[in-house]
């Protein structure tokens, strides 16, 4: 008699690894064991038909026990045991041992010669020997899933060890289990700490290439430690990156990368110290509810700007917040705080002391990188402070140029546009995420002014003119009031830009040009409205799938569809689907660790991964249209098969739905050189291409926006991005139109060579709605075409800039 094994996996070189160990415990003795793991050589996900498979693979004739890692394993071997013929079905064993352990357990009864439920049976108590030698309860283990005194090590290979935001994922992964998880960082001979604790995990100093030791118990310690490991495999989701970055560029002349003027004094936003007082609190109840109240509200506002961070730049830049929210529910921080209130301190030098204290503990551990953590923490610190003492935070009450290195998105989230005259950055890339969001904002911007800007004093004044790319420092008085009232002549152009906002743009020669709105939810589509929107030319549907344990399901996905859809007041809205993976990982989606995210499997490549995810989004599209004007558009999208491939998904959402009463089309976003300079190719199968000049420009410059080294490069303006604009347009040629939904819409310049170039349509954010129909309304065709012409044949992106004076 000799049972069969089949190991049910998300990782198959996980699998293949447990499988190599179990033989090792046979000696030369061979068993079946099959293995269905991974969705390949690369992908995590279980298949039930592969499991289907590999059961009747292994099973010959004397059953087969079934072991499986966690999650969706089960359920898929659940479906594969459901589609076995019921005379195997019988013979089939689900086994809830631990993995590994079970498995050299389970092969070394099997190669004995047990029954399966005996093979099972001993499975389930592989975990015996272990609990033993820690204390554990032996005989829980071997007849309870839920064991307790799990152990393991993971190694941290993320380049600045456990910092922020792969210890924020961890704790994230560890809070709300029943399981009670300790780490230890054997390297410094650290002592355990709860690795539910953000601070706690600081105090260790993990570095790269530290092994961290963990022990779990509870009784979900088996699935949790499960977690934790895979976890770390995909270096918790963190893209890798060098752990040393280079000297940013700043070559060449300033960019203009925020249109618009600016005057006012030089800051850079360096916080007064808060007087803390020193009375004793009066009642440590009230002093309590003090605290917690203002924490409360500082994580309101943190969980605010991380939702508009993560619909104006994307979630990877707003998961930074959640490192701050984290450190508000951290029992470390607040526990001391208690405990000094309960002794007599009043609320605010409770705080500030407990602050304090984790702010030293991150400082003094010895790693750089996380000595500079120090400052996040008195950060949150001190925002809580300043809530509970009623002060305002200099951020809000500073007024000026901002003259900084350059600006994470989280600071350029807080900064107030009504207060901030301009942002003047030494470094930094027009199409970076915090320009974007401070373009957004309606804040002129200069990047690339070079280090000598960080020399300005403050209180020096300073004027920004961040369409030319183009600052003065301390400017005589007969220049300063010359650009005062160029300041002021703007608003007022503004002011009547916006007036007629709600009037279509009609080019000087009579050619109307809509003017659609960017929109990552229904408030997105309120503003966009209010500020006269031809259409929704981007709907980055993402927002509804981003921190989400699930997928919403299509009655979900209509509902919020159908509600942008009647903000909008019946014009049409352009959906794209799901534009995730890579760099934009999906909480219940565990894609693998890629060495580039962004050009590995994220957009159009993941939906078709996950056809199921994509079929029910475009069937809740498809419903839509039956009412309103909808477009339905896919991203990333390289090949004509990829196209076609998708297009096979809408048809048969299509004809779930029935006939069609509103007007559909369908289109494709052109974001990677390959689809610009085959548009004639897939002109025959859209409607319209939508070019997403971010993405295109950091492909094409082979830049990354997001690496000051190299982010200065990326420029929109370069004529090799431009003429890939004229290749979109030319392969359209009459029977597709065109439209540019990138951050490149929106700057005023760039109206007048968009449409020379041949474009028909822009997409901006709401606010810059009304500018650009301006913009749009002060071009000539002719002339515009001329420009273009020029731009095409220019050296560089400086060079085509000189042409606009």
């Amino acid at each position: 008699m000799t049972v069969g094994l089949v190991v049910v996996s998300h990782s198959r070189p996980l699998a293949e690894a447990a499988v190599d160990l179990a033989q090792e415990m046979l000696h030369g003795k061979q068993i079946p064991i099959e293995v269905a793991a991974g969705l390949d050589e690369r992908t995590f996900g279980t298949d039930a038909v592969a499991i289907v498979d590999a059961i009747t693979a292994a099973d010959h004739g004397d059953g087969a026990v079934v072991l499986m890692d966690l999650g969706s394993a089960v359920l898929s071997a659940e479906l594969a045991l459901e589609l076995l013929d019921d005379e195997v079905r019988e013979r089939v064993v689900l086994c809830p041992a631990p993995l590994v352990e079970g498995l050299v357990v389970a092969a070394v009864a099997a190669g004995g010669g047990a029954p399966a439920a005996e093979v099972a049976a001993e499975a389930s108590g592989a975990l015996a020997g272990k609990l033993a030698q820690l204390g554990g309860d032996v005989e829980q283990a071997a007849t309870d899933t839920a064991v307790e005194g799990l152990s393991a090590k993971f190694v941290v290979v993320n380049p600045h060890g456990l910092h922020a935001r792969p210890a924020a994922r961890l704790v994230q992964e560890v809070r709300g289990r029943d399981a009670e998880v300790r780490i230890r960082n054997p390297r410094t001979g650290s002592a355990w700490i709860d690795a539910a604790s953000l601070s706690k995990i600081a105090t260790l100093g993990v570095r790269s290439g530290d092994e961290v030791d963990v022990q779990v118990s509870g009784p979900q310690a088996a699935d949790v430690l499960e977690h934790i490991l895979a976890l770390a495999a995909r270096h918790f989701d963190e893209t890798p990156s060098t752990s040393t970055p280079p000297e940013p560029l700043a070559k060449g002349r300033p960019i203009g990368a925020g249109p618009g003027l600016g005057i006012g004094p030089a800051w850079s936003v360096r916080a007064g110290t808060v007087e803390v007082p020193g009375h004793r609190g009066e009642d440590p109840a009230a002093e309590w509810r003090s605290l917690t109240a203002a924490v409360d509200d500082v994580r309101t506002a943190i969980a605010d700007v991380r939702a508009h961070t993560a619909r104006a730049v994307g979630e990877a830049e707003a998961s930074i917040f959640d490192a701050h929210a984290l450190l508000l529910d951290d029992d470390a921080l607040l526990g001391a705080a208690k405990n000094r209130i309960e002794k007599g301190h009043n609320a605010a030098a409770a705080w500030a002391a407990a602050v304090s204290e984790v702010a030293d503990q991150f400082a003094a551990v010895d790693d750089a990188y996380l000595q500079a953590r120090a400052d996040d923490v008195r950060a949150v610190g001190d925002q809580v402070l300043r809530t509970l003492l009623g002060h305002v935070a200099p951020t809000a009450a500073a007024t000026g140029v901002l003259v900084a290195a350059d600006l994470s998105p989280a600071e350029a989230a807080e900064l107030d546009p009504t207060q901030v005259a301009a942002v003047l950055l030494a470094f930094g890339s027009a199409t970076a995420h915090n320009v974007i969001l401070l373009r957004a904002k309606g804040i002129p911007v200069i990047v690339g002014a070079g280090r000598a800007v960080l020399a300005i004093a403050d209180g020096t004044t300073v004027a920004v003119d961040g369409t030319r790319g183009e600052y003065l420092v301390d400017p005589p008085d007969d220049v300063r009031r010359e650009f005062e009232a160029r300041v002021a002549a703007a608003a007022q152009q503004h002011r009547e830009a916006v007036t007629r906002t709600r009037e279509p743009a009609i080019t000087r020669d009579g050619v109307t040009v809509k003017v659609g709105a960017n929109i990552g939810s229904v408030d997105d589509a309120r503003a966009a409205a209010s500020q006269g929107a031809d259409f929704a030319g981007l709907v980055r549907t993402e927002f509804l799938f981003l921190g989400r344990e699930q997928a919403p399901d299509v009655d979900e996905q209509l509902a919020v569809y159908r509600k942008i859809a009647e903000s909008l007041e019946g014009r049409r809205i352009t959906l794209r689907t799901l534009d995730v993976g890579g760099d934009k990982p999906l909480a219940f989606l565990p894609t693998p660790a890629e060495p580039n995210p962004y050009l590995g499997v994220r957009g159009i490549r993941l939906a078709l991964a996950h056809s199921q995810l994509l079929s029910d989004q475009l069937l809740a599209m498809a419903r839509l249209s039956r009412h309103t004007p909808v477009s339905i558009m896919f991203p990333m999208v390289s090949t004509v098969d990829e196209l076609l491939a998708a297009r096979r998904v809408l048809d048969d959402a299509l004809r779930r739905v029935g006939p069609q009463a509103a007007d559909l089309q369908v289109g494709m976003m052109v974001e990677v050189p390959a689809a610009a300079l085959k548009a004639a190719a897939f002109a025959p199968h859209v409607d319209f291409f939508s070019i997403g000049t971010n993405d295109l420009t950091q492909y094409t410059m082979a830049a990354d926006r997001n690496n000051d080294a190299v982010a200065s490069l990326g420029d929109a303006f370069d004529p090799a991005v431009l003429h890939l604009v004229r290749s979109t347009c030319q392969g359209a040629a009459g029977r597709a139109s065109v439209s540019v939904c990138g951050e490149f819409a929106a700057d005023n310049r760039a109206a007048a060579l968009l449409l020379g170039l041949g474009v028909d349509a822009l997409s901006v954010t709401p606010p810059a709605i009304p500018a650009t129909k301006d913009a749009v309304r002060a071009v000539d065709s002719g002339e515009a075409r001329q420009l273009a012409a020029a731009a095409l044949s220019a050296a560089d992106a400086a060079a085509v800039r000189s042409q606009f004076g």
